[in-house]
């Protein structure tokens, strides 16, 4: 099943250290297209859509890390993982598309990795600092949010993390 897991730049550094994320903290909360992602997602019913629908999750989802590390670039990240469906547990009674994983992520189960540009920098920072008060139905907050999902993340094969990770 792909599955995507919010992370941030310093997950990533982990990923290329020990070859895994999690290893101390599972199960890894995720998103997926799940029951409730595809009741939700009505505008569309195509794979494509509603695979980006749980990606833009999952973003929102690294807008939340960022804001907890204080040591991440202020860059929203999302690791695509191909996981075995025996490890991915739907809990669409946490939030729509909700998965989690029982099993830390290993390289070789990364398809791909989704980084914002140096350009959503600052946009991403302010959204980062109003997520939780965004989640708590701040309007000002929300705009902030809204406009860093106005950016589009950039696609890295798992080959490419440590050169992209030089870059930051």
């Amino acid at each position: 099943m792909r599955v995507y897991l919010p992370a941030t730049t310093t997950m990533l550094q982990e990923l290329v250290d020990t070859g895994a994320i999690g290893t101390d903290a599972t199960p890894l909360t995720a998103f997926a297209v799940t029951p409730a992602l595809r009741e939700w997602y009505v505008d569309d019913d195509e794979e494509e859509e509603l695979e980006y629908a749980a990606l833009s999750e999952a973003a929102r989802g690294s807008l939340r890390l960022v804001d907890a590390d204080d040591t991440a670039a202020r860059r929203r990240v999302v690791v695509a993982v191909d996981a075995p469906d025996a490890g991915v547990e739907i809990r669409d009674d946490l939030d729509r598309g909700v998965v989690q994983l029982a099993d830390p992520v290993v390289t070789a189960a990364v398809a791909s990795v989704h980084v914002d540009d140096d350009d959503a920098e600052p946009t991403v920072t302010a959204a980062a600092e109003a997520i939780i008060a965004a989640d708590l139905g701040d309007a000002g907050s929300q705009e902030r949010v809204d406009d860093a999902e106005g950016f589009e993340l950039s696609w890295y094969a798992n080959q490419e993390i440590p050169a992209l990770l030089a870059t930051l």
